[in-house]
């Protein structure tokens, strides 16, 4: 069965879905097979996958309103092991059609469980803000991972999301485990850099992972091209430490860390 995790994080810009799509690269290329589960209406993860969500007729959205089967929604990537399951424009609209819909928070968890013994790991791309689409990635998911810009409020943002993930847990999903925190747009030349990153390790030891993902032009230029660092650059300093990250995620989710 399918470890099924959230990439979230209330504040946009923090490199969460270039650390979702980058991270799903490095899975399967490690031999895993993954899922990754676009719940952004921006779509940026489809897209960095090399999908045109334009042209697609239906994605998400409609394997949680139950008109498609997600199976059929599936499609391939460059990456051996990597499928995704894509964001349309007509997620946008989801928000405001499940609020007053029974058990609106499980939608996503219900959809998933006709593909959850087919993968290895399924991971969810959530939008930058905590609304039912996130309260549902949220549910759906066994752990979050979280992805923290090195920069001045990191700390603050990080406290507010696990606060909020506590309440998730005391009202609906008792079980949702905080697997870490990923250290992203990190620049080494920086004393700021270097004063969260001690920050962030001094009051959350056993939650942040060792590999930190430098600030990268490369990391960035990639998903215009429709490539993860993987398939863009896989020898750039970037391209690396998704590696190591997903070594070490790997070594979390099976309980060896």
């Amino acid at each position: 069965m399918a470890h099924i995790i959230s990439v979230v994080n209330q504040k946009g810009g923090v490199g969460k879905t270039t650390t979702t799509l980058n991270l799903a690269a490095y899975l399967a290329e490690a031999g895993k097979f993954v899922l990754l589960v676009d719940l952004d209406p921006q779509a940026n993860a489809t897209s960095g996958a090399g999908i045109d969500h334009r042209a697609l007729d239906a994605g998400v959205y409609e394997a949680l309103v139950g008109s498609h089967s997600l199976k059929s929604l599936i499609l391939p990537t460059a990456h051996e092991g990597l499928r995704v399951l894509p964001a349309t424009e007509a997620l946008a609209g989801a928000s405001v059609e499940l609020v007053n819909v029974e058990e609106r928070e499980h939608y996503l968890r219900k959809a998933l469980l006709s593909v959850r013994n087919d993968y290895d790991y399924i991971l969810i791309d959530n939008p930058p803000s905590l609304g039912m689409l996130t309260l549902n990635g949220l549910v759906a998911s066994d752990s979050i991972l979280i992805p923290v810009q090195a920069e001045f409020y990191a700390l603050e943002g990080l406290r507010d999301l696990m606060n909020t993930v506590n309440l998730v847990r005391a009202n609906i999903h008792p079980n949702l485990e905080i697997m870490g925190a990923v250290i992203t747009m990190y620049d080494s030349r920086t004393k700021l850099s270097k004063e969260v990153l001690q920050e962030l390790y001094r009051h959350f030891p056993d939650k942040i992972f060792r590999s930190v993902i430098p600030r990268s032009i490369r990391l960035a230029e990639a998903p215009s091209f429709g490539k993860t660092i993987l398939g863009y650059d896989p020898l750039s300093k970037a391209a690396k430490s998704y590696e190591r990250l997903a070594h070490e995620f790997i070594l979390r989710a099976e309980g060896a860390l």
